[in-house]
């Protein structure tokens, strides 16, 4: 709830991303009904249930579920790379941008971020360039993991794009890693399996927990020996649950359940874009459920969108991330400032009362 003047507005709709959303109760009741034993004693059937649907998904011989992105992701390259290694990835890469220095802290290993020269996604060459291999002998750190993302930000990369990658990676003698935070949304955009992504690298993370809609966990998936050498360090992180089949019983029910639908999100996206460009936003085509814009000239400015921001939450009750401006941007200059995100819980209604309030504000 949030306070107008002496009333309240409850929170109606929330765009600040795809993981506020809640249980169903189709959800909520595989959750009560689950099996469980002690996932750290290795018998809860659930988890382990749902740890052979993720490896059968993505054709990977075994998985490993977690807490977060932010922990699959972690393991997966302290598995890979330790101290004197470099993780080549994009400059806009979550594992480099907003998983708090996680290489470094955890792993040991320098990141080298790379600024695409089309903007767009890194390419075999790209990779080539890039990458820092012995014969720069004791002055660098030598490249052993190429990780990419996808989606990136709400992009999709093909998986032609992604296969060259790996491949050229693999050819000089990289390890792979995909953060598949949101892959589920770019196999629905590209009507592909997940496993014609996830092929071509050696880890993937997939998450449960954005637009699949279950409230936690992320799924680690690779080889039998990679997968067993990350159970290792999770348990040293603090990773090893035990009854943990009722959280993972809203992943299997969300994998059954909810990853079609993500089509819908994907829909209201456009929508919602359509409607920010009648009103004057400029605004990046989405290919998944994120929109990224600036706001008409009367609003560019931080202070005038934080108002705005904060109007929406407090005379409509609906919920908006804040702006991504100057120095606080960490895509770059030319990078459009403002997201809004679609999921499970913003029904066209939203969508419209969204455009609502905004059309509203921008008249006052």
């Amino acid at each position: 709830m949030v306070a107008k003047n002496s009333a309240t507005v409850a929170v109606r709709w929330d765009f600040r991303s795809d993981t506020v959303t809640r249980p169903t109760p189709a959800m909520l009741e595989a959750m009560l009904r689950a099996p469980v034993g002690d996932a750290v004693f290795g018998d809860d059937p659930t988890v382990l249930a749902l740890e052979d649907e993720v490896a059968s998904l993505l054709r990977k011989e075994a998985a490993l579920f977690v807490a977060s992105g932010t922990m699959s992701n972690q393991l997966a390259l302290r598995v890979h790379v330790g101290q004197l290694d470099e993780v080549l990835c994009d400059h806009r890469a979550h594992i480099h941008v907003w998983e708090n220095g996680g290489i470094h802290a955890i792993s040991g290993a320098s990141v080298a971020p790379v600024i695409p020269p089309n903007g767009d996604y890194l390419c075999a060459d790209d990779v080539a360039s890039h990458a820092s291999l012995s014969h720069f002998g004791r002055h660098r750190p030598v490249t052993r993991l190429l990780a990419l993302e996808n989606t990136l930000n709400g992009a999709v990369a093909s998986v032609d794009q992604l296969g060259a990658c790996a491949q050229k990676a693999h050819e000089l003698g990289l390890a792979t890693h995909l953060d598949g935070a949101r892959l589920w949304n770019a196999a629905v955009a590209e009507a592909r399996g997940a496993d014609e992504f996830a092929q071509p690298f050696d880890s993937v993370s997939v998450c449960l927990s954005k637009g699949l809609g279950a409230p936690v966990g992320s799924v680690l998936a690779g080889s039998t020996a990679l997968v067993e050498r990350a159970r290792h360090f999770c348990k040293l992180y603090g990773g090893g649950w035990r009854q943990a089949g009722i959280l993972a019983a809203a992943g299997l029910h969300a994998l059954h359940h909810h990853r079609e639908r993500l089509a819908e999100d994907h829909e209201r996206a456009s929508e919602l874009a359509d409607g920010l460009t009648q009103l004057g936003f400029d605004v990046d085509p989405p290919m998944t459920n994120m929109v990224w814009c600036h706001p008409p000239p009367a609003v560019r400015g931080m202070p005038h969108f934080d108002e705005m921001q904060r109007r929406l939450e407090v005379e409509d009750g609906i919920l908006v991330g804040g702006a991504y401006g100057g120095a606080r941007n960490p895509f770059g200059q030319s990078a459009k400032s403002i997201r809004f995100v679609t999921h499970m819980q913003t029904p066209r209604e939203g969508v419209l009362a969204l455009l609502g309030g905004i059309r509203r504000l921008l008249r006052k």
